[in-house]
């Protein structure tokens, strides 16, 4: 597969087959996202991949929080705060498409609340990885987070395995450092549920769009005075 069908094929996943994806390949796809560029070199990204009764574990521990009333408290700030105008709206349609593609009404509070906490059972994914980097490190170093997860996701999809980037399995980060090894100065950044792709599955049927060219990009050859 070359680069632009992997481009074109990867997509947000929210449903899975249960068998895993043996660890030899998911050794090989680590050692090939490394390779992505980072500000001198730092190379700040740091990777646990949790499969199996550890998996299991750590859900009932992030459960046991929530159910015990425990806000969310992620290190860095939720995705969707501080949008407005387009980025909104755009978020607010992408939230509409999803719940009605499991027949959820939008003003329907509790089953909003039940998707919403399919985040955290890993969306039935036989793998979960947890991203994290030193929390003394500025914004600016999340782009190298960020083109490592590319290629990460990437690197799956040629393998036949996809993904979902979850921003929501960091808003519990205590049980996530406390039953991972994490070093102790990172901070979580986001979680990628994956493994092969139940494409069947209602979940899976929303397909999301995108702006076209000249909404967000201009190639300037010359500058008017």
């Amino acid at each position: 597969m070359d680069v632009t069908k992997a481009v074109q094929t990867q997509r947000t996943i929210r449903a899975f087959k249960p068998e895993a994806v043996p660890e030899v390949t998911i050794r090989e796809v680590i050692e090939l996202a490394k390779l992505a560029p980072s500000n001198g070199n730092t190379q700040p990204w740091h990777i646990v991949v949790v499969s199996g009764d550890a998996k299991e574990q750590l859900k009932a521990a992030i459960r046991k929080e929530i159910e015990e009333g425990i806000k969310p408290y992620p290190v860095f700030p939720p995705g969707g705060s501080g949008l407005k105008g387009v980025y909104k709206d755009r978020q607010r349609a992408c939230g509409f498409k999803y719940y009605a593609s499991m027949d959820v009404d939008r003003a329907d509070g509790p089953g909003r609340e039940a998707l919403m906490m399919r985040n955290y059972d890993f969306f039935g994914a036989p793998h979960a990885a947890f991203l994290s980097y030193p929390g003394t490190m500025n914004r600016a170093n999340a782009i190298d987070m960020g083109i490592f997860l590319q290629n990460l996701l990437l690197l799956f999809v040629e393998r036949g395995i996809q993904g979902c980037p979850q921003g929501a399995l960091a808003t519990y980060p205590g049980p996530v450092k406390e039953l991972l090894p994490i070093p102790e100065e990172n901070a979580i950044l986001c979680g990628l549920s994956f493994g092969y792709p139940n494409y069947d599955a209602q979940i899976n049927s929303a397909k999301m769009t995108r702006e076209p060219f000249d909404n967000f990009a201009d190639i300037v050859s010359t500058l008017t005075t």
